[in-house]
């Protein structure tokens, strides 16, 4: 397994931070739909299980990037509500991988100030998972640098309903009048409540779809769909991604002329 945060002194790269640092409009918080783990596996002759292994990787060095960067939230899409549906071996042995990748690098993501949260439905998952995750947020939970979210056993439709559900529960008690029901309400209900929605969500592997990932949150993120399977999937794909979202005019709504004018 490899470790995260390895020494890097390459310039080339330390360059390229600061080019894109230098700019001023890093996103503060981007999503990324990892796919592609099973369909890498298959093409090297391997078992899907070496494809997450792979996979791996592919995050450290991600991880690794983004908190060089300095952005403030990165939230990884790990497993879905749709993938319990997955064959029984298949998600063992990524639980197994999910609690040895945890425990070895806590002590990395605690030396180098990152935050570890989770949000997904964790009634679903086993006592061994949890205990495991609540002993790394425990210990990660008064680093301010980057936080890395972690979407384990998410869906954006079950965190749409369970929103739905909390509110309907204080409009019963009288804590909530229905009148006052807006979007920022709303969005204090999501599991993400303590999140800056996405800015930039990215999709590895040729897939053209958001699987259920965020749905409220990414009405206005920019996406960048790339061909990249996601155990090669590397920093510098992330740069190119976070140049492409630089380079692209986010108008909300208004006229390419109203934000020139609010830009000047």
């Amino acid at each position: 397994m490899p470790q995260w945060f390895k020494s890097k002194s390459d310039p080339e790269d330390i360059r390229i931070q600061e080019q894109l640092k230098s700019s001023c409009v890093l996103p503060r918080h981007i999503g990324i739909i990892m796919d592609g783990n099973g369909r890498w596996a298959k093409q090297k002759g391997k078992s899907r299980v070496e494809g997450h292994i792979a996979g791996v990787e592919s995050v450290r060095d991600v991880v690794e990037a983004a908190s060089q960067l300095g952005l403030d939230n990165l939230t990884l899409f790990t497993f879905s509500i749709e993938n319990w549906k997955r064959p029984k071996t298949e998600i063992s042995a990524l639980m197994k991988l999910l609690i040895k990748v945890l425990r070895k690098e806590t002590a990395q993501l605690l030396a180098n100030n990152i935050r570890l949260q989770v949000i997904g439905n964790l009634q679903m998952i086993a006592d061994d998972v949890r205990k495991t995750l609540d002993e790394t947020m425990a210990i990660t939970e008064a680093n301010h640098g980057m936080a890395l979210n972690i979407a384990l056993s998410y869906s954006g439709k079950w965190d749409i309903t369970q929103a739905c559900r909390n509110i309907a529960h204080k409009v019963q008690e009288g804590s909530i009048d229905p009148a006052t029901i807006d979007e920022s309400l709303f969005a204090s209900f999501l599991s993400t409540a303590s999140i800056p929605d996405p800015e930039l969500l990215i999709r590895t592997s040729g897939e053209y779809r958001i699987s259920n990932f965020m749905l409220w949150q990414t009405a206005y993120s920019e996406i960048i769909f790339t061909n990249t399977l996601w155990p090669d999937f590397r920093r510098s794909q992330l740069y190119d991604a976070i140049r492409e979202f630089q380079n692209r005019e986010r108008r909300f709504g208004q006229t390419s002329e109203q934000v020139a004018d609010r830009s000047v």
